[in-house]
């Protein structure tokens, strides 16, 4: 039981994660850390915390060192580092391989919407908080900006819990 309220809390952890790189391509630092800390207790209480503290550990590395050649942001390092604690240690390599493919199928989305779209045009007047969201993201395709890989790391994690849940 403790199990499945710590991946559900992971869950909802990552996809406000997701929701916040997609507004402000920024992760909250409280976000990486509840994570971690659930991350730990859900390994320790599989009796798998050595091996996924390596896994994470090791992945923290190698995004730090893609972060320090400015290919990815700093809160997808400590996300993604995170997000590997609260992945089965049996499941790690699944995620560090699919990560990478929804990051893939993320650029490709956006590739095709960038060719496809015009930034939009000034606004007069107030616009609700969801539409305003809308034309920021509008406006981030159109001129090639960075990808929200938060985004891609947070649907290949729940991809990964839900996988477990139906398939097993």
């Amino acid at each position: 039981m403790l199990v499945i309220a710590l991946e559900v809390a992971a869950g909802a952890l990552l996809v406000y994660a997701a929701l916040c790189d997609l507004a402000s391509r920024t992760i909250p630092d409280g976000v990486s850390i509840l994570l971690l800390l659930a991350g730990l207790v859900l390994q320790a209480v599989q009796g798998d915390l050595p091996v996924a503290l390596m896994a994470a550990g090791l992945t923290f590395v190698v995004c730090a060192a893609i972060w320090s050649r400015g290919l990815l942001g700093g809160g997808d390092v400590k996300l993604m580092a995170a997000s590997m604690l609260v992945v089965p240690a049996h499941e790690t390599l699944d995620f560090a391989v699919l990560v990478p493919l929804s990051g893939g199928v993320l650029a490709v989305i956006y590739l095709l919407l960038g060719g496809m779209m015009r930034a939009p045009g000034r606004r007069q007047g107030a616009l609700p908080f969801w539409r305003r969201a809308v034309r920021a993201e509008q406006w981030r395709i159109a001129r090639r900006g960075p990808l929200p890989y938060g985004v891609a790391i947070a649907i290949s994690a729940i991809t990964l819990f839900f996988t477990r849940v139906f398939v097993a």
